[in-house]
């Protein structure tokens, strides 16, 4: 195997580090020779991460080959390691570095996704970045796509692949000879059919409205059908079926529930979050909706309280999160600070209302 040279002096590079990085939290970003962001990391302390590289095996590792790709290491240093990770997040949207994957998140998570187009498929996906209606986050993806297929079956939603032709009923012009369904599911009544015209545009997005206001949390209407025909089996005597029905409802009652669980995490996401600092560089972190609003070191002098006043007063004058879709530009964000408090319940006691700061009641120090 031929090895690629390193493109810069690694051992200058590494004394660098070694003299002028200190152990505390930053947010580093290794850069090629153009400038261009190759890889952002971020560390609790960062000289012990960052020696780490130059004792990685090349090419084995991949610390390794960022390394050997790199021209040059920055860093910016942060008050604590809370602050570290959101801005490792938000410099790794604004310059979508080559060696960055996807921010790195708990696998077990999933969400309730509703594509674009003229017959939109609702689908499970791990994946932030796509441009979708996205729900969540939920845990096990493997009982969300079980769920997802009751939903699909009792609408008749379609679940084939996205580039499907689509041609709906009134499209009928287009069809010389019989029309034919793409799949089995058409035949067995558990898909309307949109990619033969067994379905008018018009019905299609009626049965989409009806799928998006069931993950909203704003009809329960799959699971209303599932029990009228559970206890309809059963009345006739038809025991095997009553079972079968029990079980989607089942499966639909874990996903309504998820769901509604995950609105609530979200929403409890809203806070004035004081982090106290690595070095008692103390800031204030206003939190609203899953997603940090803006961040100031923490107000200790009247004035300053007065300032940061007028700044959560005016956030709170704008439209709160809604119960829809969560933004793409900001779902890592959310999923971070959901994290962080998991993983943190201490730092929790250290948040007050939003109302609190606007009223002025909270405590100076």
């Amino acid at each position: 195997m031929t090895l690629l040279l390193p493109i810069t002096d690694l051992t200058a590079l590494r004394r660098r580090v070694k003299l002028l990085a200190e152990n505390r939290p930053a947010v580093y970003r290794m850069v090629d020779p153009a400038g261009r962001v190759l890889y952002v990391g971020k560390a609790r302390r960062l000289r012990a991460r960052l020696m780490t590289y130059f004792r990685a095996s090349y090419p084995d590792d991949k610390a390794a080959r960022i390394l050997q790709a790199a021209h040059d290491i920055q860093w910016d240093y942060q008050p604590s390691e809370f602050a570290a990770l959101l801005g490792e997040l938000r410099m790794i949207r604004k310059h979508r570095p080559a060696y960055n994957v996807s921010m790195n998140r708990n696998r077990r998570l999933a969400f309730l996704t509703i594509s674009a187009g003229p017959a939109p498929r609702l689908g499970v996906s791990q994946r932030t970045d796509q441009e979708v209606r996205r729900y969540g986050p939920i845990p096990s993806p493997g009982r969300a796509r079980e769920a997802l297929r009751v939903i699909n079956d009792l609408l008749g939603l379609r679940d084939c692949a996205e580039k499907m032709p689509i041609y709906f009923a009134d499209q009928g012009d287009l069809f010389a000879e019989p029309r034919r369904a793409g799949c089995m599911r058409h035949d067995f009544r558990l898909c309307t059919g949109p990619c033969a015209g067994f379905v008018a545009e018009w019905a299609y997005a009626g049965q989409v409205a009806a799928a998006v206001a069931f993950l909203e949390g704003r009809t329960a209407q799959p699971i209303d059908r599932a029990v009228t025909e559970m206890m309809t089996a059963s009345d006739r005597g038809d025991f095997a079926a009553a079972v079968r029905w029990r079980e989607r409802f089942e499966r639909l009652e874990w996903l309504f529930a998820a769901l509604n669980r995950a609105r609530a995490a979200i929403a409890l996401l809203t806070f004035v979050y004081r982090d106290t600092g690595d070095y008692g560089d103390e800031r204030a972190h206003l939190v609203r909706g899953g997603v940090v609003r803006a961040a100031f070191p923490w107000p200790s002098t009247p004035i300053e309280r007065e300032a940061f006043r007028a700044v959560v007063t005016e956030e709170m004058a704008q439209p709160g999160p809604s119960a829809g879709p969560l933004p793409t530009s900001t779902v890592d964000e959310t999923l971070l600070l959901l994290s962080w408090f998991r993983r943190h319940p201490e730092a929790l006691r250290r948040t007050e209302s939003l109302e609190a700061w606007s009223e002025a009641t909270v405590p100076a120090s």
